[in-house]
C-alpha cells in the first residue's frame, strides 16, 4: 500500500524506518521528512501543518494510509478530512485530539470519570489564579492549557514564582494563544513514566512503558524540554502497576471520550507520576512520545504497518496478546543544537552520523535536521539528533550509546551525559 507518514521529528523517523520494513509498504511517503527519513521514503517537503496541502497530496497520490506523527495537526483537525474520504488514518480526529489540546478538558474529564490526577484549577482571570496559587503548598505547577511544545510546564518553587508564571501566560507574553487559560495544579512527589497504549475506539492495547528526561541539564536540572533521552522499557514497571494504569487510568478514558461524544482511535501516551506506587495521570498525549518512540522502535518485533492499519480499521482485537517485544532494553540520547530550548544557531554542519549506524546496537534517528547544497548534514531545530542503543540492562545500553555518541562531530551541539541514571542505579541497587 502507499503510505503517508506526517512529520519530520525523531519520532517520525523511528516511525517510517518501522513502517518501510513492511512486506505490505509498497512507497512510503514523508511530509515534510528531514535527512534522515529521506532514507526510508520520499520526503515532499510539505508542512506537517499545512493541511489543505496534505488533503491535497493524498487525493493526487492515491495514498491508502495516513499515519500523523506530531500533535499540532491532529489537534488542528488533519485526520478528519482524510478520514472524510474514506482513507483510514491513524491518529484521533480533533474532536478527540483536544485531550492534548487543552489540558483544562482532560483534568475535567479526569474528575468527572474519576481517573487519579493531581487537585487543580483553570483559570483565564489572574486575580483568581493569584488567590488559588496563595491556597497552595509550595512548589506549585503552572501550566498553559494550550499545546506549547513540551514547555508549557512551570514548576514554581515559591508562591511569588507561581504568580509570575500564571501572569506572564495569561498575558500572552509567554505562551501566546497557548496561555490565554491556565492550569495550576498541586506538586506531585514521585518519579515520572511514559505509558502508552493503543485504541480503535474499542479494543485497547497496552504498547509499551518508558522514562522521559525532561529538563534539559544533567541531573534533571535547567528548564523544561520536548525531551533530552528516554530509555524502555521504565524500570518502574511491574505487572501489578501495569494493571493499576490499564484499569484506572487507560481504560476510564477511553470509555469517557466514548461517553463524552468524542471516539478515541490512535495511540494515548499517559504521562504519569508514579507515588508510593499508586499511578496519577500528569497528562495525556495524542499521539507517540519523542524521544520515547525512538527507544520503542528498537524494542517492537510486530510489523507496526499491520498494527497501526489495525488500529485505523477497528480491528485491533485481532493483536489481543500478540504484541511483542524484545527483552532487550533501550536507550535513546537526544543531541540539541547549543542554547536549546532558547534560542539557538541553524545551519551548523554534522559529522560522523553514518560512522554510527553502523555500530552493532546502536540506531541513529534524525530530528531537526537536512541536507545542504553541499550534501551536508545540517540542523534546522534545536533537537537535532537520536542515539539510540540496545543492550541486556540499561547500563550496557546506555555505555553503546554514549560511545557512540564520541564519533559524532558536532561542535555546536550538547547533550545530557546521564540519560538512564535512574534505572542504572535501581540495576545497581538489584545486583547488590
Amino acid at each position: 500500500m502507499k503510505v503517508l507518514l506526517v512529520g519530520g521529528g525523531g519520532r517520525e523517523d523511528a516511525l517510517a524506518w518501522r513502517l518501510a520494513q513492511s512486506e505490505k509498504c509498497e512507497t512510503l511517503y514523508c511530509a515534510p521528512g528531514n535527512a534522515g527519513i529521506c532514507r526510508y521514503a520520499k520526503c515532499t517537503g510539505i508542512g506537517a501543518e499545512d493541511i489543505n496541502s496534505i488533503v491535497a497530496f493524498v487525493k493526487d497520490k492515491k495514498i491508502d494510509f495516513v499515519v500523523i506523527g506530531p500533535e499540532q495537526p491532529l489537534v488542528a483537525g488533519l485526520a478528519d478530512p482524510i478520514r472524510g474520504m474514506g482513507i483510514p488514518v491513524f491518529g484521533p480526529s480533533r474532536d478527540a485530539a483536544i485531550l492534548e489540546g487543552s489540558k483544562g478538558f482532560m483534568k475535567d474529564l479526569c474528575k468527572k470519570y474519576d481517573i487519579p490526577t493531581a487537585a487543580y484549577g483553570r483559570f483565564t482571570d489572574i486575580e483568581e489564579a493569584k488567590n488559588f496559587i496563595r491556597a497552595q503548598k509550595a512548589p506549585v505547577v503552572v501550566k498553559a492549557d494550550g499545546l506549547a511544545a513540551g514547555k508549557g510546564v512551570i514548576i514554581a518553587q515559591t508562591h511569588e514564582e507561581a504568580e509570575k508564571a500564571a501572569e506572564d501566560m495569561l498575558s500572552g507574553n509567554s505562551f501566546g494563544q497557548a496561555g490565554h487559560e491556565v492550569v495550576i495544579e498541586e506538586f506531585l512527589e514521585g518519579e515520572e513514566l511514559s505509558f502508552f497504549a493503543l485504541t480503535d475506539g474499542e479494543t485497547v492495547l497496552p504498547f509499551g512503558s518508558a522514562q522521559d528526561h525532561k529538563r534539559v541539564g544533567d541531573g534533571d536540572t535547567g528548564p523544561n524540554t520536548g525531551g533530552m533521552g528516554a530509555y524502555s522499557p521504565a524500570h518502574l514497571m511491574t505487572r501489578e502497576l501495569h494493571q493499576k494504569i490499564m484499569e484506572r487510568i487507560i481504560l476510564p478514558t477511553v470509555e469517557g471520550m466514548k461517553k463524552e461524544g468524542r471516539p478515541y482511535t490512535g495511540v494515548l501516551y499517559a504521562g504519569l507520576m508514579i507515588v508510593e506506587g499508586e499511578p496519577k495521570l500528569i497528562e495525556y498525549n495524542a499521539r507517540f512520545g519523542d524521544p520515547e518512540t525512538q527507544a520503542l522502535m528498537v524494542r517492537l518485533y510486530n510489523d507496526l504497518l499491520d498494527v497501526l492499519y489495525a488500529a485505523a480499521q477497528g480491528k485491533l482485537a485481532e493483536y489481543e496478546d500478540k504484541i511483542e517485544w524484545s527483552s532487550m532494553k533501550a536507550l535513546c540520547v537526544v543531541m540539541a543544537a547549543n542554547g536549546y530550548p532558547g534560542d539557538y544557531i541553524k545551519n551548523t554542519v554534522i559529522k560522523g552520523a553514518e560512522k554510527v549506524n553502523i555500530m552493532e546496537r546502536v540506531k541513529v534517528f534524525h530530528a531537526g535536521t537536512v541536507r545542504n547544497e553541499a550534501g551536508d548534514i545540517v540542523n534546522t531545530g534545536g533537537r537535532v539528533l537520536n542515539i539510540v542503543a540496545s543492550g541486556e540492562t540499561i547500563e550496557e545500553a546506555q555505555k553503546q550509546a554514549y560511545e557512540a555518541i564520541k564519533r559524532i562531530d558536532w561542535p555546536e551541539g550538547f547533550y545530557r551525559h546521564d540519560i538512564g541514571w535512574r534505572a542504572v542505579a535501581a540495576e545497581k541497587g538489584k545486583a547488590a
